[in-house]
C-alpha cells in the first residue's frame, strides 16, 4: 500500500509555484507597460490618437486563439487584454496631454 502524500506538504508546494508564476506576470506586466509607455510617447510626439480600436480588435481575436489554445477561457481573456488596454489608454492620453 503506498502512502498518500502529506496535503499540508502538497498545499505549500502548489502555493511556492502560484507565488512563483505571480511574480513573473507582475515582472512581465512591468516590461509589457514600459513597451507600451513608449508607444504612447511616439503617438503623443506625431500627433496619432492614444488608441488603435482595429489594432485592439485583431489583439482581442489573437488572444482569444491563444487561450483557446492553452485550454484557458476566452473570454477571460479577453477581459484581461480590456482591463490592461484600458490602463494603457490613459498612460497613452497621459502622454498626449503632457507633450
Amino acid at each position: 500500500m503506498s502512502e498518500q502524500p502529506d496535503p499540508s506538504a502538497t498545499l505549500v508546494r502548489l502555493r511556492g509555484s502560484i507565488d512563483n508564476i505571480d511574480a513573473a506576470l507582475i515582472h512581465m506586466l512591468a516590461e509589457r507597460f514600459k513597451a507600451t509607455q513608449q508607444v504612447g510617447v511616439l503617438k503623443a510626439e506625431h500627433g496619432m490618437p492614444p488608441s488603435d480600436p482595429a489594432r485592439e480588435e485583431q489583439q482581442i481575436a489573437r488572444l482569444r486563439r491563444l487561450a483557446a489554445e492553452a485550454d484557458l477561457d476566452p473570454e477571460f481573456a479577453e477581459k484581461w487584454f480590456n482591463f490592461v488596454v484600458a490602463e494603457v489608454i490613459r498612460h497613452h492620453t497621459a502622454a498626449a496631454e503632457s507633450a
